[in-house]
């Protein structure tokens, strides 16, 4: 009997990903199976953290400035020669209600989490593979069910407003044959939880019908899973990874 072909998540060697956030806790967890899958990296992020691997190249970079971020991509064609993956991570949360939240407040999450996502997307475009380029982006339960004040108004609406960003260059990039999705997880075991206090956490864990936060692992290996062959045919979908706190209609 023939032996049955082994399957992987991700066959990647000679491929490249630019991730930004690579130094947080879902960051982490996507640069160490890219490496697995045999992908070159390009970790960016605002670290002394640092991957102990020839395959990675580290760049410090702010993703709201638009010379840091074309910079950084033109770094990373000039290092390793191509653009497979453009996988960005990085973003940050509020708190609090609207009407106590400061304009620079809302400014910067807006930046940090839309903005960015804006530049990352325009330069990153220029550069990745045509066709075969994925592109990921990264949302929140809180852009399907409006959040609450324990992430605030300008979370929830910049994690809104990136799922139809995700739809829009789906769109625009088919032709290309770039594809382009986006992964919304409710809560993650990452230190973005630290600030929540333990009732709030056991709160948190009871409303969720699974009754488990979901590790940064799980988020990494559905980042993979788009990348991979086995979502040739999904673009504009938006994975929502939240124990059942979101019910996809």
């Amino acid at each position: 009997m023939r032996k049955p072909e082994r399957i992987h998540l991700l066959n990647s060697e000679d491929k490249v990903a630019f991730v930004t956030g690579a130094y947080g806790g879902i960051g982490r967890s996507v640069v160490k199976m890219l490496l697995e899958s045999g992908t070159k990296v390009v970790a960016t992020g605002r670290s002394d953290f640092r991957f102990k691997d020839s395959d990675v190249l580290h760049l410090n970079l702010d993703v709201t400035k638009e010379k840091e971020v074309k910079s950084a991509i033109e770094k990373c064609i000039s290092h390793f020669g191509r653009l497979d993956f453009l996988i960005h991570l990085a973003g940050m949360v509020g708190s609090g209600r609207l009407d106590a939240m400061s304009l620079e407040e809302w400014e910067k999450v807006v930046s940090t989490n839309l903005t960015s996502a804006f530049l990352i997307l325009k330069h990153g475009y220029k550069k990745i593979k045509k066709p075969g380029g994925v592109v990921i982006l990264c949302g929140s339960s809180n852009g399907y069910n409006g959040g609450s004040h324990l992430s605030g108004a300008a979370y929830a609406s910049s994690k809104t407003a990136l799922v139809n960003l995700v739809r829009y260059c789906a769109k625009e990039w088919a032709p290309d044959g770039i594809r382009v999705n986006i992964v919304s997880p409710g809560p993650v075991d990452t230190p973005m939880l630290d600030r929540l206090s333990k009732n709030e956490m056991d709160d948190l864990r009871s409303s969720l019908p699974l009754g488990r936060i979901a590790s940064p692992e799980e988020c990494a290996g559905s980042i993979l899973f788009l990348c991979s062959n086995h979502a040739e045919s999904m673009t504009g979908t938006n994975l929502n990874i939240s124990s059942g706190l979101v019910l996809d209609a």
